[in-house]
């Protein structure tokens, strides 16, 4: 990530791209100036807990936190958030201790309390102080690239959209996904890119029993580079299959596609998985 250039590399950097200072009115130069800096701003993650909420059952009572995840330096509007209640926290950050026990030393988890739980004054109190610990988390380098930091804002989400894409509900598991797929875009600097692989793999499958063809190719492209990259076979073969086929229906060109499948199995002598990719994605999260 570059940093923002000091007084000293002003007119350097301002002036790129252009004939020469002279023609440059003010106006344009402020403008200039203000497009280096949106440029050069660092990104990183920002978290804000604005919203809670008390769930009662009939043998149970619990406060539910809204976490907002966001990026800061990237100049988006977009805020997506998912609900965590206090036991989320407290799973998540002994699992983390497991790791990082010595990182964490000064990282505290708020503790609950004993007595006055749904006070209005303990709830805000609780909700400040976990914001201030997601804060400190993040801070820590080997733990914002830890896997359970990003499960922590995604898992339950997914495993609830994969719940519904099992039962044939495909519409409400795609819009879980899409939620799911945001915070995982959000995180992505800090995560392999296979983070979101069955998250597309998973809205392909989606948008295919929608009969949304396009929408599922897309997805089923996405997901493919990194399939590719990192070696992913189980789906390589599933997405490239679900893809001719859709390529096919949709006029597509995938004459490459589909060398790349019977090449693949080729190499593989059999051993690539015949599933398809609904088959596999049914089997995650279970």
């Amino acid at each position: 990530m570059m940093a923002e250039p000091n007084s000293e590399d002003w007119s350097d950097t301002v002036f790129t791209g252009h004939a020469s200072c002279s023609t440059l009115t003010t106006k344009e130069l402020q403008q200039n100036w203000r497009e280096v800096k949106k440029r050069d701003r660092p990104v990183r993650l920002l978290f804000e807990i604005p919203a809670t909420r008390i769930i009662e059952h009939l043998l149970s009572k619990y406060v539910v936190y809204e976490v907002v995840v966001m990026r800061s330096g990237s100049f988006e509007s977009n805020r997506v958030s998912v609900e965590r209640r206090y036991s989320d926290f407290f799973h998540f950050h002994h699992k983390l201790l497991e790791e990082f026990n010595e990182e964490l030393e000064e990282v505290v988890l708020p503790r609950k309390h004993l007595s006055r739980n749904f006070s209005p004054e303990v709830i805000s109190e609780r909700r400040l102080a976990l914001q201030d610990y997601l804060a400190k988390l993040y801070a820590i380098r080997c733990v914002r690239h830890s896997p359970h930091f990003a499960k922590f804002f995604t898992e339950q989400e997914q495993k609830q959209a994969h719940s519904l894409l099992r039962a044939g509900q495909f519409q409400p598991a795609m819009d879980q996904l899409l939620t799911v797929l945001e915070v995982q875009e959000k995180l992505l600097p800090w995560q392999r890119p296979t983070l979101i692989v069955p998250t597309l793999s998973a809205l392909a499958v989606c948008y295919r029993d929608l009969e949304k063809p396009e929408q599922a190719f897309a997805a089923a492209q996405r997901a493919l580079p990194p399939v590719r990259r990192y070696g992913l076979k189980h789906y390589r073969a599933s997405l490239l299959d679900l893809m001719v086929d859709l390529g096919y229906q949709l006029g597509h060109p995938v004459a490459q596609l589909q060398e790349e499948l019977i090449g693949l199995k080729d190499a593989e002598r059999g051993l690539v998985s015949s599933r398809s990719l609904k088959e596999l994605v049914v089997q995650e999260f279970t």
